[in-house]
């Protein structure tokens, strides 16, 4: 396949973008898509054009109305990006797509593509449920199949295609750590574009699935930590961005973090975190991984107070050397557990172990090599595949390795001496030292010993007699493996995800842990933390009392960008209220879609004594009929004057249904005089036709 090189605005990096000739057919030669642009045209970026294929083949959308086409993208730069909810770069790639999306809000369409790499990824209820823990904003298609992925050659998870306002492909680039690169494409796109007047700037709005969802005391709970002799349990209550602490019974005791996304320090209602996960407890020292912070936190259980004890707050790239704990470069933490004052952190992003001495100022690479893979051997050969929980049986480390479905053993000698650590990492349950990454492939849900068993990308572990028990969290299953036999087996759970007690379901497990005879599970997906008699194997639900959600962050308005249209003056009758009647108009093949409220906000501007302070600057409900938008104003004078704007929101889509629904917002600039001998009480007015 050609390919064709572009070089970013700095002049400091390249991209080589891949045009998919191969793949795609019935191609124009692209000697005629390339055209010299008028003088005043910034030239396009990407002369060398194909045209993209279409979407088609998905088994079904969310965050989205219905299907969308390329026909329906006409106008906007569109990212689709392919990706797999299990896979830590896909998760990295996310916060550069949001923040691209709010930089050119107006400009781009985003598109996830979810082309499943394990057999639970493709159910579209699973896929659901990892767009609201993501907190995804932009429409997803379940590409269980692999159809779109095979349509645009796509090869590794993740992978981001851009398509032009005009539907034609221009390449793509794959895996994380891109955003600075797509950002000067986007920009440069834009003002072509913007100067050829194929851009279509009207905002969109999408039926998003967070929308579909009530507020649960608990949102997505990741990581548990109980301490039987405090009585006392925390969860992280990773989507509310908080700590929760309960006694083993439920009572609530306190809850740590405003709820807030953000890294601030402080007190308990003060700090913030961002989605946080697995805790290590160390006398009234609350260790937290702050996964998408990037941040280890330490939290003073007597003081209340949190602080950040490692990490910049960026995503590092760091795979070998210490560095101090307030410089280091930490890359989605997601687990935490000390043996012997040493503080080992399930190191997500660059797939390995890490450690730090407490009482020291230093952190660094324990165990694996950084390369993705399943691999024994000395702790600088070996590899790892997104470790996400660690266990110990008081001497050894275990690690489950989440994208290569296994349960590890790591040996922690010279545990004084991190900077030259002994030991070596072995395979207790799953398929190892596969070669070409094979081992990474290898999941499935079999019980059995050794190399002979298959998970499921497990999450979670917890140490009890002799054995450990293992979130098989894409199995909804809880499996025993015996240490002496390895032997795995299937302990609690019918493996299909649901959310009764008899008999136990589970949905997505993620963390465990033991007090007494009682294991606590955070059922991730099903939002809640259960218990289990580790004898009979009774599960209840955990009843917290008194926990309520964080409070929604305010949702700004859509501001308009044109200029407002100017009316002439109004002279109204007096009376008790003015009526107005906006006309809602939509292009030809459009519809206003019913599921998006018709929203209206009166300010004003200057002086004016007509209408009561709390009638202003408060968004409200329009009542909708035939395309008539109607809503009337309270007056508080029976005489005066005054100047303001009313700004009218509302939704259209091709046919009234469309995946696409674009967002109208016009605005008016009204003089409003009330008379004796006004007229009448009613404003009429009409929307512009939209794009």
């Amino acid at each position: 396949m050609p390919f064709w090189n572009w070089t970013a605005v700095d002049g400091k990096r390249s991209l080589r973008w891949l045009l998919l000739c191969g793949a795609l057919s019935g191609l124009l030669p692209l000697s005629t898509l390339a055209a010299d642009p008028p003088a005043d045209i910034p030239p396009n970026p990407f002369p060398n054009r194909v045209p993209a294929s279409d979407l088609e083949g998905g088994v079904e959308w969310l965050n989205a109305g219905g299907p969308i086409s390329i026909k329906d993208l006409r106008g906007k730069i569109v990212l689709l990006d392919f990706w797999t909810f299990c896979c830590i770069n896909c998760m990295h790639v996310l916060p550069d797509l949001d923040y691209l999306e709010k930089k050119f809000p107006k400009d781009i369409v985003v598109i996830g593509v979810h082309s499943a790499k394990f057999d639970n990824e493709k159910d579209t209820g699973n896929i659901r449920k990892a767009i609201l823990r993501y907190e995804i904003q932009h429409p997803v298609v379940n590409d269980a199949n692999m159809t779109i992925w095979r349509k645009f050659g796509v090869r590794a998870w993740p992978s981001l295609v851009l398509i032009d306002p005009e539907g034609f492909y221009c390449g793509y680039v794959s895996g994380e750590g891109n955003r600075e690169l797509l950002e000067a494409v986007i920009t440069k796109l834009i003002d072509h574009h913007r100067a050829k007047k194929t851009l279509d700037e009207t905002p969109v709005q999408f039926a998003l699935e967070k929308f579909k969802q009530p507020a649960t005391p608990l949102r997505f709970p990741g990581k548990l930590v109980a301490d039987a002799a405090s009585d006392r349990l925390f969860i992280s209550d990773s989507n509310h961005n908080r700590i929760v602490v309960t006694t083993l019974d439920g009572k609530l005791v306190d809850i740590i973090g405003s709820g807030a996304i953000g890294e601030k320090d402080g007190s308990y209602a003060e700090a913030e975190f961002d989605r946080p996960q697995g805790m290590a407890l160390v006398g009234n020292t609350l260790y937290v991984a702050d996964t998408e912070n990037h941040l280890l936190r330490a939290v003073d259980l007597a003081k209340k107070t949190v602080k950040t004890f490692a990490g910049v707050g960026e995503m590092g790239h760091q795979r070998v050397g210490s560095s101090k704990l307030l410089q280091a470069g930490l890359n989605s933490p997601w687990d935490l557990l000390v043996i012997d004052d040493v503080l080992y952190i399930a190191m997500a992003g660059p797939h390995q172990i890490w450690s730090h001495k407490l009482g020291t100022d230093t952190i660094q690479p324990y165990a694996g090599s950084g390369r993705e893979d399943i691999k024994n051997g000395s702790l600088e050969e070996s590899a790892l595949a997104q470790p996400s929980g660690l266990a110990t049986d008081g001497t050894n480390l275990y690690v489950v390795d989440s994208e290569g479905s296994a349960v590890r053993k790591i040996t922690t000698k010279a545990k004084n001496d991190l900077s030259a650590p002994t030991g070596d990492v072995t395979t207790v349950v799953g398929t190892s030292n596969l070669p070409g990454g094979r081992s990474l492939f290898e999941f499935g849900d079999v019980d059995g010993a050794g190399g002979e068993a298959r998970l499921q990308h497990p999450l979670g572990l917890a140490y009890h007699n002799g054995g450990l028990l293992v979130a098989d969290s894409y199995n909804h299953k809880i499996k025993h493996v015996d240490l002496k036999t390895k032997k795995a087996t299937t302990w609690l759970g019918t493996g299909k995800a649901g959310d009764g007690t008899v008999p136990p379901q589970l949905a997505e497990p993620a963390g465990l842990c033991i007090a007494g005879n009682r294991l606590f599970i955070a059922d991730t997906n099903n939002h809640r933390v259960t218990v289990v008699d580790l004898e009979s194997k009774a599960m209840r639900i955990l009843t917290i009392d008194g926990l309520n959600p964080p409070p929604v962050p305010k949702q700004e308005d859509v501001a308009s960008t044109e200029k407002p249209t100017e009316v002439p003056a109004q002279m109204i009758s007096a009376g008790d209220a003015v009526e107005f009647s906006v006309s809602l108009l939509v292009p030809e093949d459009y519809k206003l879609n019913p599921d998006v409220p018709v929203t209206y906000r009166l300010t004003s501007h200057g002086e004016q004594s007509l209408i009561a302070a709390d009638e202003l600057n408060v968004r409200e409900e329009a009542a909708v009929a035939k395309g008539i938008a109607s809503f009337r104003i309270p007056l508080a004078a029976k005489s005066g004057k005054g100047m303001y704007q009313l700004s009218v929101t509302y939704g259209y889509c091709r046919d009234g249904a469309n995946g696409l629904c674009k967002l109208g917002v016009a605005t008016w600039q009204i003089p409003i005089e009330v008379q004796a001998n006004g007229e009448s009480n009613r404003i009429t007015l009409a929307t512009p036709v939209s794009k």
